[in-house]
């Protein structure tokens, strides 16, 4: 576990007095009232004081808030290694067992794009990739981009982007050393390995090339709220200071990205938010030229675009098609008034995305809760599926840049099958396997079985449920379980391959994935019945996915675990207000659990463009709703599981003082003597630790705890 060592409280050494041999305390937060006053409402929040601004954070010199605010998050971190202590031996044992099924010296399966073939390395021992290209033909690849040199002497590196010019000359890339996703990003010359002076600073790492490998396209952020808010323009040795503004998203509820058609042709300007979007297009050949709009932002209205062979291609939802459409228009022809089906709306099937060939059209469709990849011939319209021939899996279109080829390339997991990559000929039917992650440790996929299940939701809904075990698991009601899921922003939660969570099934452990509302995987209106004021389905349902598990006694409430992260854990500490005897522990990693009061902030980074997500807490009903089951705010006296809370100081997206508080307001009021630690990480965001195996340690944390309440302590 992390800490600022610079600051040191009483309570610290009073643990270490403690561990010798009386229970250890935890920190007792000091409780100041301050009043939320908002449509005649009040609220009073006792923990307010533990937020911190950027400045604060930021500060050479901290003042008196900032070190009492930094000692009262270390004497957590103090508590739980206190409380954890006994199992450190394990969690070393489990870090090692999880590492040790990596192919520390692993690369990814190289891509073809624009006459370089392109691929990552890792090496033994390293945390980070070392990027590559080869020219096609060449014999021996080039380094582009090592990014453990970058990584040196920082806690905590994070590289974005990674954009070739058009020329192959140069390479565009972001970089962030803090963990609050504000990238600098710096242009490298690929032929002499030189840096430019060129660097810009505040940017979400994502760069675009026009055609003249002269002028880079970017996205500045809100230096407040971190809003991807800005699209400018550089041009290669020009003052950064010179840039000029593209385009400036003023409606603080959208952000922008950039992308790049197919063809290669446009620059795409995105503006995105929960239920609208509007795209604009300017002509890589002529970046001096003005956006245009590709069809006017009309509310309820989503669609992307792609451009190949003189046509666009646009998925959207217009005219009610709720699990959305496939048009087309000639590129000189893009109002929607110009648009032709291609395919229509399905009720019963999500079309989620799509790429276009010379000669094929390929779809990427959500069918009863799995991804499905349909084949289409351009010349004669004959389609078919590809055969996965497993009950529950994950399969996606991956990295086709080539408009030419006959070959699809796609990749494929399940809750048994590591991660694997194919190509697939779509005019002969056959598929070649490229990789299939290896899985050290004598991993061997028949020792383990997976299912689908259904269970029924209190209103009658039936909810899709992915498990894996061990062979030999006997459903009796006495195995321990580990209950996932997410369910919010459409996000499907899915069955793909985790090595980590081998630990758990070699020790007996089922692991089931919970598909619940608010997420996409049953369609979009799955999504819309689990947010805005339906969010409450979300939480019901993972709760009736629980007690339909122990019924089938798959497990019993004396040992199913719950985790969610982020949204999920915001559904971690709505399911224990609710019904908290359903669970002997939970694990809440970044949990998102102070709506209201997030949602009432429009400082805070993200707000503003997720009040269609959760609602307006400015509006009553809203408001009232949201109220209704903020984990913070829905703090009872009553008895709760044991729970691991886990932050990062420099989470952007949920700020650490959320679980801070909550972890407070729990300790005063719950009625338990079950265990609840936090582990702070005071050098991380929301991600977590940057490495590949450092960030390991945080789930042999996890495992630990819940494998320990289970009494396995190896």
């Amino acid at each position: 576990m992390k800490k600022t060592i610079l600051f040191l409280s009483a309570a610290a050494m009073m643990l270490v007095l403690a561990s010798c041999g009386k229970k250890p305390q935890p920190p007792v937060a000091e409780k100041i009232p301050y009043v939320v006053e908002i449509n005649s409402n009040e609220r009073v929040d006792n923990y307010f004081w533990m937020r911190l601004s950027d400045e604060q954070k930021n500060a050479e010199t901290p003042d008196s808030h900032t070190i009492k605010v930094l000692t009262y998050l270390n004497a957590e971190n103090d508590y739980a290694d206190v409380v954890m202590k006994h199992t450190e031996a394990f969690q070393t044992l489990l870090f090692e067992e999880i590492k040790g099924r990596i192919k520390e010296d692993d690369e990814t399966v190289p891509y073809l794009d624009n006459g370089y073939w392109y691929h990552s390395k890792y090496f033994e021992g390293k945390e980070y990739p070392v990027m590559y290209r080869k020219k096609d033909g060449a014999e021996t690849p080039e380094v582009m981009l090592d990014v453990n040199l970058l990584a040196e002497g920082h806690d905590f590196t994070s590289v974005g982007g990674g954009a070739v010019s058009p020329d192959n000359n140069l390479l565009a890339y972001g970089v962030d050393h803090v963990s609050r996703r504000q990238y600098t990003i710096f242009v490298k010359d690929l032929n002499s390995g030189q840096l430019f002076p060129d660097e810009i600073t505040n940017t979400s790492s994502q760069g675009v090339w026009a055609a003249d490998s002269k002028t880079l396209f970017y996205v500045k952020k809100d230096p407040e709220t971190l809003r991807e808010a800005t699209i400018m323009k550089h041009v290669l040795g020009t003052p950064v200071s010179e840039d000029k503004v593209v385009f400036d998203e003023t409606d603080e509820t959208f952000s922008v990205y950039l992308g790049k058609t197919k063809s290669k042709k446009y620059i795409t300007i995105t503006s995105s938010q929960t239920l609208t979007t509007e795209v604009r297009l300017i002509d890589a050949a002529k970046p001096e030229g003005e956006p245009v709009i590709f069809e006017p932002r009309t509310f309820d209205r989503l669609y992307s675009v792609e451009h190949l062979n003189g046509q666009f291609y646009i998925l959207t939802n217009a005219d009610g098609a709720k699990n959305f459409k496939l048009m087309k228009c000639a590129d000189n022809k893009i109002g929607i008034a110009n648009w032709t089906e291609v395919i229509p709306h399905r009720a019963d099937v999500l079309l989620e995305g799509f790429e276009i060939f010379d000669n094929y059209l390929v779809t990427d469709e959500r069918i009863k809760g799995l991804t499905n990849l349909r084949v289409i011939s351009l010349a004669d319209g004959s389609e078919h599926f590809l055969d996965f021939g497993e009950e529950t899996y994950t399969a996606g279109i991956s990295v086709n840049f080539n408009a030419a080829t006959t070959l699809l390339r796609y990749s494929y997991s399940s809750l048994t099958t590591p991660n694997s990559v194919f190509d697939y000929d779509m005019s002969v039917k056959t598929k070649v396997l490229l990789k299939q992650d290896s899985v050290l440790g004598g991993f061997d996929t028949n020792n383990y079985e997976s299912k689908r299940l259904w269970a029924t939701a209190g209103d009658g809904t039936l909810v899709p449920v992915s498990l894996v075990y061990r062979k030999g698991f006997v459903q009796d009601g006495t195995a321990p379980m580990l209950l996932y899921s997410y369910g919010s922003y459409g996000s499907s939660t899915n069955p793909s391959f985790r090595s980590s969570v081998i630990s758990l099934l070699d020790r007996g452990f089922v692991y089931a994935l919970a598909h619940i509302r608010g997420g996409s995987e049953m369609g979009r209106q799955w999504y819309e019945d689990g947010k805005l004021l339906k969010k409450i389905n979300t939480f019901t349902d993972f709760n009736d996915c629980a007690r339909f598990l122990i019924n089938e006694k798959y497990t019993s409430s004396e040992y199913l675990y719950a985790m969610g992260g982020s949204a999920g854990g915001l559904l971690m500490g709505a399911i224990v207000n609710m019904e908290p005897q359903l669970y002997n522990g939970v694990i809440a990693a970044v949990p998102f659990v102070d709506v209201v009061s997030t949602m009432l902030d429009a400082t805070i980074p993200l707000t503003t463009f997720e009040w269609d997500e959760w609602g307006d807490p400015r509006k009553q009903e809203y408001y009232d709703y949201m109220l209704s089951y903020s984990p913070y705010d829905q703090v009872k006296e009553q008895e709760y599981p044991n729970m691991l809370v886990t932050t990062g100081y420099w989470d952007s997206q949920v700020q650490y003082w959320e679980p801070a508080k909550w972890v407070a307001k729990l300790r005063d009021m719950r009625t338990d003597d079950n265990i609840l630690v936090m582990d702070v990480n005071m050098t991380a965001g929301h991600g977590g630790a940057s490495g590949r195996f450092e960030r390991l340690k945080t789930v042999a944390l996890e495992y630990a705890f819940i494998l320990d309440l289970e009494g396995i302590k190896e």
